[in-house]
């Protein structure tokens, strides 16, 4: 990856000019043998989200958490997990962005090789992106920030087919235009339900612009049939599915119970689903204790046997090593089916995104008023 060079008057913080040591796990987590391709690229069979590197409201971000975060990065590369998620909306308030800024710091400091780091950003559907060149000039702002010549994935963050059709033709177009122009390596979407994710293949197709990737909500909580239609469809296109939630914002951890949430907002959400998933966690609970595993390792894994590339978010060193455990092993088929069956026995299921399910979850809770309804961003 070619890095920009930074502007000859910067001023910088102690913070940022400090490189936390570098940390190493064993080999035998490291995946470099198990690259996947995503278009033109070669990435990891797991990527790192990083969604709370900069949201206040929901994951409790602080600037003081930014060492450990670079600590998180600097352990990713070393162990040759080379894909990051991120969005020009990550980062809550005067902090929008934060995320693509920590990304950039982080990759100009960082001292290995890191020519081959896959960085997929999405860029949002605001409502005053109404022109190619407006998404063009967002492409261009999220590369000052990243601090890079050319993005790996740019991903249109979701549709806008269901309230302002009018606008999505325009996004498609600055799609097509940062391509063409050569600041992206490849194009994407996130939150496309299965008939406008057609829709959109074809018209960039047209155009000459592969779409190389669908982000889709995908876990064990989330396998209903709009999920297994996106992945269909995924398949006979040649599309690769990114899996992000892959533990359902942390319900497929093993940590929460009814008498144990989690702070904040997600204790709404946990409180409700999480007396129903009861026979799902037993499950998961069951087969990592067979494999040596711990709960997450297990239900990242799962997402792999399924062929996606899941995207867990991390904030914490100790995170990372664990999602890491996800890597160089799989499921047995038997394991698999047990899995799902335990899935589709449990009685709560996961909210799922307003876009990729064409609305259906909005109209359920029309008259239950939370923070979920009212807050779209949580489940993008």
């Amino acid at each position: 990856m070619k890095l920009k060079k930074p502007p000859m008057a910067v001023t910088t913080s102690p913070c940022a000019l400090f490189t936390p040591p570098t940390i190493k796990i064993p080999r035998l987590f490291r995946p470099s043998q198990q690259k996947v391709k995503v278009g033109p690229m070669s990435v990891s069979p797991m990527g790192f989200g990083t969604w709370a590197w900069g949201n206040q409201l929901l994951w409790g971000y602080q600037e003081s958490m930014d060492t450990e975060l670079q600590q998180v990065f600097n352990l990713a590369l070393d162990n040759d997990i080379n894909l990051f998620d991120t969005a020009d909306s990550y980062g809550t308030g005067k902090l929008n962005g934060q995320s693509e800024k920590l990304l950039g710091r982080f990759i100009t400091q960082y001292q290995g090789d890191g020519n081959d780091i896959v960085i997929a950003t999405k860029f949002a559907a605001y409502p005053w992106r109404l022109t190619p060149t407006q998404f063009v000039n967002a492409c261009k702002s999220s590369l000052d920030r990243l601090q890079i010549d050319k993005i790996g994935i740019a991903q249109l963050h979701w549709s806008t087919a269901n309230y302002a059709p009018f606008q999505e033709r325009a996004l498609w177009d600055g799609l097509v235009a940062m391509y063409d122009k050569g600041l992206v390596k490849a194009v994407g979407v996130s939150n496309y339900g299965p008939k406008q994710l057609l829709k959109i293949h074809d018209y960039l197709k047209e155009r000459g612009v592969p779409l190389s990737s669908a982000q889709v909500q995908f876990s064990l909580l989330s396998m209903g049939d709009d999920q297994m239609e996106i992945k269909s469809v995924c398949d006979s296109l040649g599309i690769r599915v990114i899996a992000y939630s892959p533990l359902g914002l942390g319900m497929l951890t093993g940590k929460y119970t009814p008498a144990n949430l989690p702070r904040g907002p997600r204790s709404l959400l946990f409180r409700q689903i999480i007396p129903g998933v009861e026979p799902l966690l037993i499950s998961l609970k069951e087969i990592a204790e067979k494999r040596g595993k711990s709960i997450p390792q297990v239900a990242i894994n799962w997402c792999i046997c399924k062929g996606t590339i899941p995207i867990p978010g991390v904030k914490s060193v100790k995170q990372a090593e664990e999602n890491l455990g996800a890597l160089g092993w799989k499921l047995k088929a038997n394991e698999l089916d047990q899995l799902e069956y335990a899935a589709r026995d449990s009685s709560a299921k996961m909210i799922q995104n307003v876009f990729q399910t064409r609305l259906q979850w909005h109209f359920q809770l029309t008259n239950k008023p939370s923070f979920f309804e009212n807050n779209l961003e949580i489940m993008c």
